[in-house]
């Protein structure tokens, strides 16, 4: 009953679902990698956000580096505007509307830290320089979250340096940033939750990051393909059966016709 599974129709399927089980468990075991990591990731970064305020240069310096390990820690620094050097970054949605971030450097005795101090709604064009408040003058202390330097992996924006308006990145790239700029940049920029003093008008604060589900979906997406496992075998099972099934019933079926011929013979040749 069960030759027809050597026919090449049927090897053919057995080695489909050879094929599909273990890329399905590997595509399973992907996903929970992807989820593992970032939940490790969201748990840092809660830590991070929740942690003690320190000083800007207890986890930054300049001309270093900022790792993940430490982003989005809130720090402190205190210095001078340089608002001659003020940047916008393009492309930069807030509330479901287009718009820069503004970003000044905060010029210290060892060196000077980008700050982002908040969003500003574009201007009439995408090329016109939109209204932005200017930053305080004389000595300020800024808090905020500390950032690693942007770069296209990280946010997978495409940089480009040529092209676009005066005063205006695509990128917190301190380390492109920097080359333009009279003095050494810290690693990192901080983004302000707070300044002293404060001033008004003053760019729309940047909200604090939205940590998602830390991967949550990532591990339904792996328990999906491992059903997708149990649903390749079960359906490889189901059809076998049927066709059995099938083949039982054409067979019951010719049996009877060759049955019902020999009667139909046997019958004739008794007629006289």
């Amino acid at each position: 009953m069960y030759r027809f599974l050597l026919t090449r129709r049927w090897l053919g399927f057995h080695l489909l679902v050879l094929i599909l089980i273990p890329t399905f468990f590997f595509l399973g075991k992907w996903q929970l990698g992807r989820y593992e990591e970032r939940s490790a990731a969201s748990e840092r970064a809660t830590a991070n956000l929740s942690s003690a305020l320190v000083p800007l240069d207890r986890l930054d310096s300049v001309g270093g580096t900022v790792p993940d390990a430490v982003k989005y820690r809130p720090v402190t620094v205190t210095g001078a505007y340089d608002p001659s050097h003020e940047l916008l970054v393009r492309r930069r949605p807030q509330n479901g509307r287009v718009g820069f971030y503004v970003i000044t450097p905060l010029v210290t005795p060892q060196g000077a830290v980008l700050v982002n101090r908040g969003w500003v709604p574009a201007g009439a064009t995408a090329d016109s320089r939109p209204d932005v408040p200017p930053a305080p003058t004389g000595q300020v202390t800024v808090t905020g979250r500390l950032r690693p330097t942007e770069t296209e992996d990280t946010t997978g924006i495409r940089n480009r340096t040529s092209g676009l308006p005066t005063g205006q990145v695509l990128l917190i790239n301190t380390a492109d940033i920097g080359t333009a700029l009279p003095y050494r940049l810290y690693g990192g920029f901080v983004e302000l939750t707070g300044q002293q003093p404060a001033v008004d008008p003053a760019p729309e604060p940047v909200p604090a990051p939205d940590l998602g589900g830390g991967g949550g979906l990532n591990l339904a997406y792996a328990v999906q393909w491992w059903l997708f496992i149990g649903v390749a075998i079960g359906g490889w099972f189901l059809l076998i059966r049927r066709e059995a099934r099938d083949l039982a019933a054409a067979g019951a079926d010719n049996e009877a016709s060759g049955e019902g011929r020999k009667e139909d013979q046997a019958e004739v040749r008794t007629q006289p």
